[in-house]
């Protein structure tokens, strides 16, 4: 429920973007006009004469753990959150956008190492109230997170056939969160200042650690293809280091997901092998503080495309695969457009 509060801690302060506008021989001048009435008129200067952001350390507090609940949104091979996106325009909650790109593959069945891989990108942009005297300003302030993702597991043969396979994972998690850093010019064009320390300036490192259990299902058959996946993945992510004090925080990846995937011929035969179709579905259920913390438990999703064998011939790839995904929950829904090749 963290970014449920920081939602509810910004809808009061919302106002549209000031956009920094004109040449830059403008925005040079205009700096140096203002550099010089600081330097000559420093009498006339009175603290109401500046806007200025007041956050109380809970709030901070509240947003330091709200943007590491959105990496914990990134830092997982998931279909549905792979691209999702939350646009909120006319209204007081921030908007939300996130991309992930990552995979995992078993080396060979002789040497049944697992590796995975992610990396992810998220956005959003809360609002705050700036004072000076009686006036006030709305401004937005976008808050940008980075992740990489790494996993390493080991596969155990359940049945005979090797078919169904339990999979413990390692996981570890690196992270970046840092803020809009063109809101200084934004408010240097406005004529007004803003402590921007825990803000403009701040900046904090994330690291994770945890890991997941996986059943993996692989049936392999002339004329259709079934993989079947569930898997239940727990990383705690901390915040360390970075410019301020204030955005230390801590959150988790808390989920449960189900995914499975059907191949089949489609009768077209391109590169001396069949052209086939795919079908995928998903879901996606979430604990902890990620449980409700975009508005919705629970991430569903469908697609379809086509994949491409090029096993006929002597190139590392082996096969192609092109899927659509539709990505959908309550109040919220997303789309990809996914890319995968096998060796």
């Amino acid at each position: 429920m963290v970014i449920q509060r920081i939602v509810h801690l910004t809808s009061a302060h919302q106002n549209k973007k000031i956009d920094l506008r004109g040449q830059f021989s403008f925005r040079l001048t205009f700096l140096v006009w203002v550099a010089f009435f600081c330097l000559i008129l420093p009498s006339e200067s009175h603290p109401n004469d500046f806007f200025d952001i007041q956050l109380p350390e809970d709030d901070l507090q509240k947003i330091a753990d709200g943007t590491l609940t959105l990496m914990a949104f990134t830092v997982l091979p998931d279909i549905t959150t792979g691209s999702l996106s939350i646009s909120n325009e006319g209204s007081d909650d921030p908007g939300i956008w996130q991309s992930t790109f990552g995979g995992g593959f078993t080396i060979s069945d002789n040497f049944p190492l697992y590796l995975e891989g992610t990396v992810g990108y998220s956005l959003y942009d809360p609002k705050f109230l700036a004072k000076r005297g009686e006036s006030e300003r709305r401004i937005k302030i976008k808050w940008n997170s980075f992740s990489a993702t790494g996993g390493i597991g080991w596969d155990f043969p359940i049945i005979q056939s090797k078919e169904l396979k339990l999979r413990p994972i390692f996981n570890f998690t690196l992270g970046y969160i840092t803020t809009d850093v063109a809101l200084g010019r934004d408010l240097l064009k406005s004529e007004y200042d803003i402590d921007l320390k825990a803000l403009d300036g701040g900046t904090k490192n994330a690291f994770g650690l945890g890991g997941g259990i996986m059943l993996d299902y692989e049936h392999y058959r002339k004329d259709y293809e079934i993989d079947v996946e569930a898997r239940y993945s727990y990383i705690k992510l901390q915040s360390f280091g970075g410019t301020t004090d204030s955005l230390k925080g801590d959150s988790e990846t808390n989920a449960l997901s189900l995914w499975a995937r059907w191949r089949a011929p489609t009768g077209i035969n391109l590169l001396q092998r069949p052209l086939r179709y795919v079908l995928e579905t998903s879901t996606t259920h979430f604990f902890g503080p990620q449980r409700g913390a975009l508005g919705f438990n629970k991430l569903s999703s469908v697609g379809a495309g086509l994949e491409l064998d090029s096993s006929a011939y002597k190139i590392i790839v082996t096969r192609t695969r092109l899927v659509g995904r539709y990505i959908f929950g309550n109040n919220v829904s997303g789309y990809s457009i996914g890319l995968a090749v096998s060796f």
